[in-house]
């Protein structure tokens, strides 16, 4: 019994066009970083349960005002204990550990409720921890090298070069415009080295409508003429707001 080959032919190209378009060609303008996107294409969301931690009390930092009051004048006592207790008694916080980590137990509190951040993030430099330390009146100075543990905590962190940095903002920022009351603001300082790259992000984060300034704060630096360029000596802090009900005080 004779036999035939099944036919085989060659799969159709596939073809783009405006009933077709190319993925790339439907692509807004965006930063992109190693580890914005899964291998899925999908955005990556921030773990913010994942970060959670209770936070332990250790020291006060200061003392309730109602409570200085009340040592002042006992006849006021009750009064300011109920005031108190009707306000919260909100103390100031003085927190020491993982910013993120920080910032992701205090959601649970005061999510939408804080009307100024101010960060000084690094400025994506390089691993060098070295600095001096004033001694006495300050004139005189020891160099305080930087330690295994910080470099390792660099090599840990910025791994991926400024890919690792942009991706430790960005989840950071994220956090932040959460804990941003509708009238806030957050105002970012940096300097040369990534403040175009940081302002792509806080667009993303907070929306380009919601820029509110570039602020130039200008110092002296003693190298000025001695570099054979025009030296470095200013950084920038960007200003965004979480909302157009900020406020703004001249």
């Amino acid at each position: 019994m004779a036999t035939t080959k099944p036919e085989i032919t060659a799969a159709q190209p596939l073809r783009y066009g405006p009933d077709n378009p190319h993925p790339l060609a439907q692509m807004r303008t965006e930063l992109v970083w190693e580890g914005k996107y899964d291998e899925y294409g999908n955005r990556r969301e921030v773990d913010i349960a994942g970060c959670w931690i209770p936070l332990q009390k250790i020291e006060t930092i200061d003392e309730p005002r109602s409570r200085a009051e009340a040592d002042r004048d006992e006849a006021t006592l009750f009064e300011l204990r109920k005031q108190s207790e009707k306000l919260g008694d909100f103390r100031n916080m003085l927190i020491w550990g993982d910013n993120k980590l920080v910032m992701a137990s205090l959601l649970k509190d005061f999510q939408g409720t804080v009307d100024l951040i101010y960060i000084d993030p690094p400025f994506d430099v390089g691993a060098d921890f070295t600095m001096e330390v004033p001694i006495g009146d300050g004139k005189e100075t020891l160099e305080k090298e930087q330690s295994t543990l910080e470099m390792v905590a660099y090599r840990d962190t910025w791994g991926k070069d400024v890919d690792s940095y942009l991706h430790m903002m960005y989840e950071r920022l994220l956090m932040m415009k959460g804990l941003l009351s509708k009238s806030g603001s957050i105002l970012v300082h940096c300097d040369w080295h990534v403040n175009f790259q940081l302002r792509s992000v806080l667009n993303e984060v907070f929306g380009p409508h919601e820029f509110k300034n570039e602020i130039v704060w200008y110092y002296y630096n003693k190298m000025q003429g001695n570099v054979n360029r025009f030296a470095a000596n200013h950084d920038i802090i960007l200003w965004y707001s979480r909302s157009d009900e900020y406020k703004f005080s001249p």
